[in-house]
């Protein structure tokens, strides 16, 4: 399911965040990349419906954001995990995922199947009795994908998923993801660049409320291979990243 979101402008007050953005998400995994202010939170919120676009079109599918009947429907099609979320510590594993399928609209009867289905593709089946206080904390992460998944969205949106954990955890959660993304369109929101070289097969780049890049990660180091190196301490992707954000595009 394709996003096309077209001339989306967004201001809290008098200051503008979003100005004129044009951009267009395909199935698979894009990562979306921004330092901090750049606008990613604003428009991850009129992704996911949280905020109402008001000046320009944001398309999910064929529900337009812009009307309270295409908020609605999108919802039904989106899953949204972010950066910060909250667990009931006395709840069960199981019961926790199953909740957020009925809060997503899954029907009584089938929430429990839900539930189950969405634990084992993301490997806590076996732990679906426990409490969610007893899960570690690229469990917790994987619990929360589990929820996400649980209502079958076809596109899933993530905020700094793998913040946090330790680089075996980062390795094991990007696995899943990958594997999550097979049937879905993923936006991957992130500062860790690794991420994105990993993971996803386009990137979009926003700063100064706009989208200043959307490509492949192999046209974004190739447009700046001949660039001299602000620093050697990277990957190929960091450094043409942090390029791009210091110097914008090589003339030429």
């Amino acid at each position: 399911m394709d996003i096309r979101v077209e001339g989306v402008s967004y201001a809290y007050g008098t200051r503008q965040v979003l100005s004129g953005l044009t951009w267009h998400v395909r199935p698979g995994i894009t990562g979306l990349l921004g330092p901090n202010g750049a606008g990613k939170t604003t428009l991850l919120s009129l992704l996911v419906t949280m905020n109402r676009v008001r000046t320009g079109s944001v398309l999910v599918g064929e529900h337009d954001l812009s009307s309270p009947a295409g908020r609605q429907g999108a919802r039904q099609v989106i899953g949204y995990l972010p950066e910060r979320f909250s667990l009931v510590a006395a709840m069960r594993v199981r019961d926790t995922v199953a909740y957020a399928a009925w809060l997503n609209g899954v029907p009584y009867a089938e929430c429990l199947p839900a539930a189950r289905r969405a634990l084992d593709r993301v490997g806590l089946a076996e732990r679906e009795r426990s409490r969610a206080r007893a899960l570690s904390g690229g469990m917790r992460q994987r619990l929360g994908i589990a929820a996400v998944l649980a209502h079958d969205p076809a596109v899933v949106i993530m905020d700094e998923p793998t913040v946090g954990l330790d680089p075996s955890q980062r390795l094991q959660l990007r696995e899943m993801i990958h594997e999550v993304s097979r049937d879905r369109t993923v936006v991957l929101s992130t500062h860790l660049v690794e991420d994105v070289a990993h993971l996803c097969d386009e990137v979009a780049i926003i700063d100064d409320g706009q989208m200043q890049f959307s490509g492949s990660a192999d046209k974004l180091t190739a447009m700046i291979d001949d660039a001299p190196s602000d620093s050697a301490r990277g990957s190929k992707l960091e450094r043409a990243y942090d390029h791009f954000l210091r110097h914008g595009w090589p003339e030429g």
